[in-house]
């Protein structure tokens, strides 16, 4: 029995910073001080609030330690361990108060949001079935065994109002069904964790901290829909969740939760995982399915739909690595629970992927119908060095922006599909008045025409034409009829693509040119960039009642294009110069101006 225990973040954003090292660190001080049978290092899955990471929790008194340094331990060990003195100065700042130290939920990170899919993430030892059994693992499978037939978890999923996170948030209860009333003597359970939008780490955060409840899901929906294998598709880029998935798997045939006979009740489920080798395009599910089937991953036609021909020609159920996250929960505690929160349409929570210009980068999970606003002042802290929000990208190449007149808008399927918007897996990337809007959507653009398969001509020709016409726009060249040549090319595009990554990638264009139409005009009529980040629209010049002539800016350019002698106001030479701000970067006396 411990008395204390180190909890001490293992995700990969910690892990890259450093927090294997200090957890080895912690382990060998605790030895050396002859705490190694009071006090337990164990190494988590994420918190959530990775701008702060490596983080650091010592129970049972809660404290929250933020970036943590190896060369911090072993006063923590000396101060806080040994002498039960926490160290202030190594503190989240926010948990510091006069009258106490705030626990982790006390602050605003946390306080609103209301962690489902993510309830065990910086809990448990994710490599440790003992720990995820003792917060209730494998009691919902259990259930569903011994107590539910498969037609009753169907319902229990259907009433739940739970939709698929993965994007489409088709209801998932339904989806099962389909997979059910279709007889074939094999199905198949397939779990997308082909996780490609930039900026989105979700699903890669769940089978880091959890990976145990999505075999318990697969089992359930593989129990429901009478399918006896399933295989979760996870990105090869993701080592650390692959590895504690393989862990997990072996633990749990060990325990006779995957393999024959389950409980006893003469269910057999087994899984396998399969390595994603990066393309974009397998996150669609019959791309995805033709590369598990070892073929080049290239979407097919639907219908057939994958409840009726999916995996090898058989009925395959596939979710997304958060939807399943959501099953263990509602069989345990009910449909009526998971119902109770969100909005009429759109039950339950949902995560996303906080990053951009945000100051709380990180992880956070909040009821569906959370307004923008609270997810990016009450819980991201708001934006940096006091700029204005300008946009929230959701969704990734496949969204769209949310304007900051359209903060208060609930977040949830219906609301952003109504604004032009879409859900997608859940990355929320943020903008200040420093982005360019035509860049943003050129970004996205280019990533998507680099992932398209190619397998139809609309997405393999049309979204490199969209590209083309959006370089030309931002090097100044474009004009209005390009604007609206642009707008066509999208509908068309979107209507004729043979799936979803060709039929969303002109999201991100369209809802530019509907939130912030003015920013192209100013590009093609005033051969200006508003924002001051496309290039060739770009001009630098030095206002000579400002410079001090301190020659720093003409040492820092790299083509010797700023010239002027020592305490005389300096000049750049506009033919030299490659606009690329490091002298406005490295002036001191904020004399040197883009425009």
């Amino acid at each position: 029995m411990y008395r204390s225990h180190v909890l001490v973040c293992g995700g990969t954003g910690c892990t890259s910073s450093n927090s294997q090292k200090i957890i080895e660190t912690m382990e060998a001080e605790l030895k050396a001080k002859g705490l190694e049978n009071e006090v337990q290092v164990i190494r988590t899955g994420c918190f959530g609030l990775c701008a702060l990471g490596p983080i650091m929790i010592v129970y049972p008194e809660g404290c929250f330690y933020s970036e943590v340094k190896v060369e911090d331990v072993p006063e923590i060990v000396e101060e806080h361990l040994l002498k039960g003195r926490m160290v202030t100065r190594l503190l989240y700042k926010e948990t510091v108060t006069p009258e106490k130290i705030k626990g982790l939920n006390d602050t605003n990170f946390y306080k609103k949001q209301k962690r489902v899919a993510l309830g065990n993430c910086g809990v448990i030892n994710p490599e440790d079935i003992n720990e995820y059994i003792a917060y209730d693992g494998y009691q919902a499978l259990g259930k569903c065994l011994t107590q539910l037939t498969p037609e009753q978890v169907i319902q229990i999923v259907k009433d739940s109002g739970l939709r698929g996170r993965g994007g489409g948030g088709f209801p998932t209860g339904l989806k099962w069904s389909f997979t059910a009333a279709n007889k074939a003597d094999q199905k198949y359970v397939v779990c997308n964790a082909d996780e490609g939008d930039p900026g989105a780490f979700m699903d890669r955060s769940v089978l880091e901290g959890d990976p145990h409840c999505i075999i318990e899901a697969m089992a359930i929906c593989g129990y429901a829909t009478g399918a006896t294998e399933g295989y979760i598709y996870v990105r090869a880029e993701y080592p650390i969740a692959v590895a504690r998935l393989q862990i997990a798997i072996n633990q749990a045939r060990e325990m006779g939760l995957l393999g024959k006979n389950i409980f006893g009740s003469g269910f057999d489920f087994d899984l396998f995982v399969k390595l994603g080798a990066g393309a974009f395009v397998c996150g669609e599910e019959t791309a995805l399915m033709t590369s598990i089937e070892g073929n080049r991953g290239e979407p097919r036609p639907r219908p057939p739909y994958p409840a009726v021909k999916g995996l090898f020609g058989k009925p395959t159920t596939e979710n997304n690595v958060e939807t399943f996250a959501n099953i263990p929960a509602i069989i345990r505690n009910g449909a009526d629970w998971f119902a109770s929160m969100g909005t009429e349409k759109s039950k339950g929570t949902k995560v996303f992927a906080l990053g951009g210009k945000i100051t709380n980068t990180g992880l956070v999970e909040v009821p569906m119908g959370t307004t923008l606003r609270d997810v990016i002042y009450e819980i991201g802290g708001g934006i940096p060095n006091g700029k204005a929000f300008k946009a929230a990208q959701t969704g990734g190449p496949s969204g769209g922006c949310i304007p900051a007149h359209l903060m208060d808008t609930p977040i949830d399927y219906d609301n952003l599909t109504a604004i032009g918007c879409m859900m997608g897996s859940g990355g929320l990337i943020v903008m200040d008045e420093d982005n360019c809007m035509v860049d943003i959507a050129k970004f996205f653009l280019d990533f998507t025409v680099d992932e398209s398969c190619g397998k139809c001509t609309p997405c393999r020709v049309g979204t490199r034409r969209l590209l083309e016409i959006l370089d030309k726009i931002t090097s100044g060249k474009g004009t209005l009829e390009d604007i609206d040549k642009l707008e066509e090319l999208c509908y068309y595009i979107k209507e004729n693509s043979l799936c979803g990554l060709g039929q969303t990638a002109p999201n991100p264009v369209l809802s530019t040119l509907k939130f912030f139409r003015d920013e192209y005009i100013a590009h093609v009529v005033d051969k200006k960039c508003p924002a001051g980040v496309c290039k060739d629209l770009l001009s630098f010049s030095i206002e000579a009642d400002k410079c001090k002539g301190c020659t720093l800016c003409a040492k820092k350019c790299p083509v010797g294009a700023i010239s002027g002698a020592v305490k005389e106001a300096h000049t750049i030479d506009t033919s030299k110069c490659i606009k690329c701000g490091v002298c406005m970067d490295s002036c001191k006396f904020k004399a040197i101006i883009k425009k």
